[in-house]
């Protein structure tokens, strides 16, 4: 699984002002649900439901909700660079600026817990972020995303 395969140039935005966790989860579902097909009504809901078991705020301003959605033919992503922070609830406390949303179908299974793997390894790597929160352009953070997996897969 690669990361490319996740998320498409298209689910990348720098986004400017957020006001809080439930519009963050809108804009998110509003875009997967025009790339990806899917009921944006229902995207938020499964991605508050899932927070409500606990915050998916990892910690260094990352966050990687995610949610289960019917109809869904394979996992997703959506990748958003907050250019002003949210508080998130995250474990270390800090607000969020990087949040990568995955949206899997009901009943992906290990397929959801891989891609959910694939993610956190990937925001886990600072210097990535800090390319990341260093850059204002959809194509270079889908770029910066996705880097390696050329020289990988070789």
């Amino acid at each position: 699984m690669k990361l490319s395969s996740l998320v498409s140039p298209a689910a990348v935005r720098v986004v400017g002002h957020v006001t809080s966790k439930k519009r963050l989860f809108q804009d998110l579902a509003e875009v997967g649900a025009g790339l990806y097909h899917f009921g944006a009504a229902e995207a938020v809901e499964a991605l508050q439901e899932r927070e409500g078991l606990g915050p998916t705020g990892v910690g260094h301003g990352i966050a990687l909700p995610h949610a289960r959605i019917d109809g869904l033919a394979q996992v997703s992503g959506v990748f958003f660079r907050l250019e002003r922070p949210l508080d998130f609830g995250s474990v270390d406390r800090q607000p969020v600026d990087l949040v990568f949303a995955l949206f899997a179908p009901r009943d992906a299974g290990v397929e959801h817990l891989r891609a959910l793997a694939l993610v956190s390894r990937t925001m886990r790597d600072a210097d990535r972020c800090a390319k990341l929160r260093a850059n204002t352009d959809p194509v270079a953070l889908h770029a910066i995303l996705t880097e390696g997996e050329a020289s990988k897969a070789a």
